[in-house]
Parts: structure tokens; sequence; C-alpha cells
């Protein structure tokens, strides 16, 4: 509590405050200096609080760029990649789109009927 202080040097301190003061301003004296050490407490507290306040938000604004340039890495990568990728006409895309019927139905033959709905060989 007092550092390097130990006890016996507490006990002249006092004795020494006892002589100078005298014994009805003491209790005065030591109210006051316990409420003097309180204030400052806080006080320390508070700043300690505060100091402690602005290293997380500046750990919490490193974060938050370093997700920005992140972001921004993946949406610049992401438009090149759209741009360097062939891009289909409309009718090669309806190409694509009867290769995939035709592939999923392999077994099936194609039969020719006449106008009358009769098979044609």
């Amino acid at each position: 509590m007092f550092g390097n202080i130990g006890f016996p040097e507490l006990l002249i301190i006092l004795a020494i405050a006892l002589l100078v003061f005298g014994p009805k301003k003491l209790p005065e004296m030591s109210r006051s200096i316990g409420k003097a050490v309180r204030e400052f407490r806080r006080a320390s507290d508070e700043i300690k609080g505060k100091i402690e306040q602005e290293i997380q938000a500046s750990e919490f604004k490193e974060i938050k760029d370093e997700l920005k340039k992140d972001l921004s890495q993946d949406i610049y990568s992401g438009i090149t990649e759209e741009k360097d990728a062939p891009k289909e006409t409309p009718d090669e895309s309806k190409k694509g789109l009867a290769e995939n019927a035709a592939q999923e139905a392999p077994g099936e033959k194609e039969e020719k009927k006449d106008g009358e709905g009769q098979e044609i060989s």
C-alpha cells in the first residue's frame, strides 16, 4: 500500500503527525487525506478507462480498414473475372439448352408421325 514504507516507519510518521497537529486535528486530517486519495484513485481509473477505450477504438478502426481493403480486392477480382469470361450470344445459349435437353433423354427415339398421327418408318 505504501510502497517501501514498513510498519515501524508508518508508526514514526503517525507519532510526528500527532505531535504536530494534536489529537483534535488528527482525525480531520486523516479524513481529508483519505478523501484526497479516493479522488486521486477515481481520477486515475477514469483516465485509464479513457485510454483503454481509445486503444480499442484504434484497433477496431484498423480491423475495419483491413476488412474494407479485403472486400475491395474481392470485388475487383470478381469484376476482372467477369470481363475475362467469354460471353454467350442468345443463339449459343439456345443451342446449349437444346443440347442439354437431348442429353437428359438419351434412351428415347425420335418418332416421326405424319399429319394423321401414324408413325413413319
